[in-house]
């Protein structure tokens, strides 16, 4: 059986990670799954990476046909599956494709049988490889499932509330995260110190760049910039759901991206309807999702528009009314070089600015912001230096619109600006305000927020939102 078809039921099953398992074919299986995931989810593979790929399978069905496929995928047909067909459904699924219930019925069925003939265990190609689905007595797909679920903002039952908080303990002790936890080889470590880009002068330097959040050390826009901004701001008015200015219109507030942008947007949300300096025209819909980082958003029928688009019904305004959008730039699994990482982040950004000037036609402004303190993550769902080297692509791609980038014309994309900017480092903080993060401010893995964290981001995003000159107008009163 070919290797996208374990790695894609290995992803499926929450399996760990594959690795190279023999001197006879030194493949970093890490990398190859990396790929795949990679490719999975939308982004094309350069021809070297292609090349990669096609070796690790290679070398892969070797190994398999040398130990007689122990551990491997069952033949095709064996166990009444038809592996070809869930190996495309997973495809299909994992894409954002909404499957029928007899697909589903399918897939789930694969799922089973292949955990099942494993007994309980994710694929592997080696009685020492990690662990996979069933270690320390959870199913860790039924955790993701009720992970997900929280994160959706569903109140889950008490049998699976204390089912998934039994989860996050056993992961925070390091045990199997679904998925394989720690950091993968290929991730880099950060430096010894890293200084936030508000602190950072025109004169001081990260890997060949200047500080300051629209660089030569200023954190505040150049002239053309504002300008081009009030533009815009003068355009953001109430609509009614036609899109047509109304006195008793809306304005629309959205949040695009992953787990820890809804965490945070979710609490800015609570208190922000509660300040007075809100405008009673403004609705706030929090559309972030739990998994969805920009690779997700950058496919035109991904499934988090979908849900983006149900929760806009649920808060009873409609696309056309949507104005204004908070773009926390993230992807997960980073790897390799500052330059490699962020190509990649910024292309994958470019097609979600794309897909919301289309789908929202009124929105004027996409509010840009990275990730927070990463110093405390466990895993390598996007740790130091990766979070802070976040905040370049946000510049880049700034940069790139004030300077002509077609792909970045205001017919394609909305106008381009900082929002507040969320890093600092630890306990040291920054001089630019007082913000620090502490470990009680994340959770087990030390990359998602704890309420704390939540908490000072989304004072954060009401501060800047409520005050800056580039916002306050359609926000306040």
């Amino acid at each position: 059986m070919k290797t996208a078809i374990l790695l894609a039921l290995a992803s499926l099953l929450g399996a760990a990670h594959l690795r190279s398992q023999s001197a006879d074919a030194p493949v970093d299986f890490d990398k190859a799954r990396q790929l795949f995931e990679k490719r999975q989810g939308g982004a094309t593979l350069t021809a070297e990476e292609n090349a990669f790929l096609e070796k690790a399978r290679a070398a892969h069905d070797a190994q398999a046909q040398k130990k007689g496929g122990s551990g491997d995928l069952p033949p095709q047909g064996q166990d009444g599956i038809d592996w070809e067909k869930a190996q495309k459904l997973h495809q299909r699924d994992n894409a954002g494709e909404t499957l029928t219930g007899d697909e589903k019925g399918y897939l789930a069925k694969a799922r089973e049988a292949f955990a099942k003939r494993n007994g309980g265990q994710a694929p592997s190609s080696s009685s020492n490889s990690s662990p996979g689905a069933g270690t320390d007595g959870i199913d860790w797909q039924k955790a993701q499932d009720l992970f997900r679920r929280e994160q959706g903002g569903e109140k889950l039952s008490e049998a699976d509330q204390k089912y998934l908080d039994h989860a996050k303990e056993v992961r925070s002790r390091g045990g199997n995260r679904g998925g394989g936890g720690g950091r993968p080889a290929n991730q880099r470590k950060a430096p010894d110190s890293l200084k936030p880009l508000t602190d950072m002068t025109a004169e001081e330097a990260y890997e060949g760049e200047d500080g300051g959040l629209y660089g030569k050390g200023s954190n505040t826009p150049p002239e053309p910039l504002k300008k081009s901004a009030d533009a815009a701001l003068s355009q953001i008015k109430p609509l009614d759901a036609e899109g047509k200015p109304s006195d008793s219109g809306k304005i629309v507030l959205v949040s695009i991206s992953m787990s820890n942008a809804t965490q945070e947007f979710s609490f800015f949300k609570g208190i922000a309807d509660k300040d007075s300096r809100k405008s009673d025209k403004l609705t706030i819909v929090d559309c972030a999702q739990g998994g969805q980082t920009m690779v997700a958003w950058a496919q035109p029928e991904g499934r988090p528009w979908s849900e983006a688009m149900n929760r806009l019904k649920i808060a009873e305004v409609s696309p056309q009314q949507v104005q204004v959008a908070w773009v926390k730039l993230a992807n997960a699994g980073p790897s390799g070089s500052k330059t490699e990482h962020l190509a990649t982040l910024e292309a994958d950004t470019i097609k979600v600015l794309h897909l919301l000037k289309e789908r929202f036609p009124n929105l004027r402004i996409a509010y840009l912001g990275s990730r927070i303190y990463a110093g405390y993550a466990s895993t390598g769902l996007n740790p130091e230096p990766y979070a802070y080297e976040g905040a370049f692509a946000v510049r880049h791609l700034i940069q790139q619109q004030m300077n002509g980038d077609e792909s970045l014309a205001l017919s394609k994309s909305p106008l381009l600006l900082w929002g507040p900017y969320l890093w600092a480092d630890g306990e040291k903080g920054r001089k630019f305000d007082d913000l620090k993060y502490t470990k009680d401010d994340f959770g087990g893995d030390g990359t998602h927020p704890s309420n704390s964290g939540r908490e000072k981001v989304a004072k954060q995003l009401l501060e800047f939102f409520a005050t800056n000159p580039l916002a306050k107008g359609w926000f306040a009163k």
